[in-house]
Order: C-alpha cells, then sequence, then structure tokens
C-alpha cells in the first residue's frame, strides 16, 4: 500500500481513539455516513484491538483501516493479526521502521524534525505523518520540503473545523483529526446524524481546497 497514494485518494484520517467498544460501530458508521473511508485506531485505547478486528468484520473493504500510536513491535504485530492494513507512529522509531522495511508493512511513520525526515528516508519511507503538525508553524512545511523536496506530509494533532483548509493550502497531503471529528454535544449525545453532517462539512472544505 503506497502512503502517497493512499492519501492522495483518502485526504482525511478519521483516528478513533478512547471510543467505548459498544459504540464502535455506530461511531464508525457515522464516519461512513459522512463521506470518510480512511480510519485509524489508536493501539493506546482499551480495546483498541477488538475494535480492528470488528471494524474489520463490520465494514469489510469497505474502509481502509490503519493501526496508531504503533510504537513497539509488538504492538504492531499484535495490530496486523488483528486486521490492521498500514500502521501509524508519533514519532521516528528505527525499530519499528525497520520491522515495516523488512516485512513489508505500509507505514505512515511521525516525523517533527529533519532529522527525522532524514530517518524515515534512509528506510524508504517518504510520506510522513507531520506530529503535532497544530503546534507548528503553518509554513514549516516548507522548511522540510526545501531540503526533502520529495517528502509528502499528513498533518495530525491539532487539525481542527476552523484550520482543515490551511493544512491543504499549505501544501499538506492529508490530515487526520481524533477528538475535533465530530461536534462533542453531539457524540455525547450519539447523535450520529448531527455526527456525520459535521463530517460531511468538513470534507466539503477539503474538496474545495483540493481542487
Amino acid at each position: 500500500m503506497d502512503m502517497k497514494q493512499l492519501f492522495q485518494k483518502h485526504p482525511v484520517l478519521a483516528i478513533i481513539r478512547n471510543v467505548p467498544l459498544e459504540d464502535t460501530v455506530d461511531y464508525a458508521k457515522a464516519i461512513v455516513n459522512g463521506g470518510i473511508r480512511l480510519f485509524e485506531v489508536a493501539l493506546n485505547s482499551a480495546d483498541s484491538y477488538k475494535q480492528i478486528s470488528c471494524l474489520r468484520r463490520t465494514f469489510g473493504d469497505e474502509i481502509v483501516l490503519g493501526a496508531g500510536t504503533a510504537i513497539t513491535v509488538e504492538r504492531a504485530e499484535k495490530a496486523i493479526e488483528a486486521g490492521a492494513e498500514f500502521l501509524l507512529t508519533p514519532s521516528t522509531q528505527s525499530e519499528i521502521l525497520h520491522y515495516c522495511r523488512e516485512n513489508q508493512i505500509s507505514i505512515l511513520p511521525g516525523a517533527l524534525t529533519p532529522s527525522d525526515v532524514a530517518m524515515c528516508l534512509n528506510y524508504g519511507f517518504d510520506t510522513m505523518k507531520l506530529f503535532p503538525a497544530g503546534d507548528m508553524p503553518m509554513g514549516y512545511i516548507n522548511s522540510l520540503k526545501g531540503p526533502f523536496n520529495n517528502t509528502e506530509y499528513v498533518a495530525i494533532g491539532g487539525v481542527n473545523y476552523s484550520n482543515i483548509g490551511e493544512f491543504f493550502k499549505k501544501g499538506f497531503l492529508g490530515v487526520g483529526l481524533g477528538s475535533n471529528l465530530m461536534p462533542k454535544e453531539a457524540l455525547k449525545a450519539k447523535d450520529w446524524e448531527t455526527c456525520s453532517e459535521y463530517i460531511r462539512q468538513l470534507i466539503d472544505i477539503v474538496e474545495k481546497e483540493c481542487r
């Protein structure tokens, strides 16, 4: 799975973190109904491996399913066994990069500094997760792309309804949203249709910037 092609097709990643297991399917259906097909389940959440298996059974090929916070090889292996199709990390770790390269597992590795970018490139990964993107100046991506002109970045951390369009204007390939993916009151009330409509509005903003 080529990460650049994946995010060109699916520029918005829905991150599932700390969602109760019993709400997993309804939560995911609201996302799918809103127009997102690309998912990440955070492995530092309770029942994350069960959620991956549940989503794979329920949605099959309708979604593309990744596992995030894959900061140990043990986590990575369990996630792949559960049905994850690719991995994401918050940081640049040689053992995870080596594991993915040797086992031909797709990964969106976390990177922030030029040294992080160089390490990812040394392992053959040129599409990365800039994290935490929201804590960096919007123009930071251009500073990285100057010396590393063949790299692409997905913004994760701090992306929300108000700024999502700006990330695409600045040249990000994609974005990921977790806690900002749905309005909190609607989520608390399990008003899934309102959640879906909110996501549709997010996707409309993205489509306007990607045209």
